[in-house]
């Protein structure tokens, strides 16, 4: 009986097994091989050793560190502004508020638009002669930036259009299951023993919530470093490469200049630096992050 049982698992299993060798495990093995060759598709891939990487590395490629560093930043403001804004909104529509389902609604529905239809909204929003932002702004006389058209306002605006999508979402949700779980009889008593509103959340509530504000850290920082469609569609990585992120420089490697072993070694790099930003956060983590009923040693 268990064999047979042991033998339904790995059937039902064997789907998702079979995806993740081929569409996953296989290319991830195929583009670490590329990395070390000269590739460009009408040719076999031409052995080349570490010279993909030295010309990363060592500045031979003028853009690998720019968009590496522009990533990083971008990476760095909109990872805790998402973080706290979709904390704080959660925690607000946790409350026992009248309609309160119709604001989860309403906060949730900007993460269901897709990225490319999200671009496209906010080039309308951003257009310097009509478009709707501007022309708030010129009704109270104030002339506004050319925001996507110039680089100084370029990435800040795309910052604010990736913000739009993600404070709130499956963030916030993921925060809201997070404080449902946090016991009321906490707050009951921390509240007879006079605690106010706000040190019952420092001293109880952000300690409890400390495992879903690390899930959400790593997720985050993952997602905000593989930063593409918005930029490739809204700016194509300008004006004056403003917005030219890591993988929009990837993409353009590789699927414009046809350099793909080039390509596949900037994606190893990426995937090293993903792996060890998530081992360090994972590392950090021991130190912050508390879990209910875990005996520390």
């Amino acid at each position: 009986m268990a064999r047979r049982e042991e033998l339904y698992g790995w059937l039902f299993a064997s789907p998702w097994i079979i995806g993740f060798l081929v569409f996953t495990a296989g290319p991830m093995l195929a583009s670490f091989y590329l990395g070390f060759t000269e590739y460009s598709i009408a040719n076999p891939p031409k052995w080349v050793g570490t010279a993909n990487y030295e010309k990363a590395l060592l500045g031979k490629d003028a853009q690998f560190w720019p968009s590496l560093g522009r990533t990083f930043l971008y990476a760095g403001m909109i990872v805790p502004i998402g973080l706290a804004g979709s904390m704080l909104i959660a925690v607000l529509l946790n409350q026992k508020l009248r309609a309160v389902a119709l604001f989860r609604t309403m906060f949730f529905l900007p993460s269901l638009v897709p990225v490319v239809a999200s671009a496209v909204l906010w080039q309308w929003l951003y257009q310097p002669d009509f478009g709707a932002i501007n022309g708030l702004l010129a009704m109270v006389g104030i002339k506004g930036p050319l925001w996507l058209s110039d680089s100084r306002s370029a990435l800040p605006s795309l910052m604010v259009m990736a913000l739009w999508g993600t404070i709130g979402g499956s963030t916030m949700i993921i925060f809201l299951a997070g404080l449902q779980g946090v016991p009321a009889e906490l707050h009951e008593a921390a509240e007879i023993d006079g605690a106010g509103a706000v040190q019952r959340f420092f001293t109880i509530t952000l300690p409890l919530l400390t495992p879903t504000i690390f899930f959400n850290l790593v997720i985050g920082v993952i997602a905000a470093l593989k930063v593409f469609e918005a930029a490739l569609v809204a700016t194509k990585g300008g004006p004056n490469f403003a917005t030219w992120f890591f993988i929009v420089h990837l993409y353009q490697t590789a699927f414009q200049n046809i350099e793909m072993g080039y390509a596949s070694a900037l994606a190893g790099v990426f995937f090293i630096i993903v792996v060890t930003l998530t081992i360090i956060n994972v590392q950090l983590s021991k130190r912050w992050v508390y879990y209910e009923g875990e005996e520390k040693a």
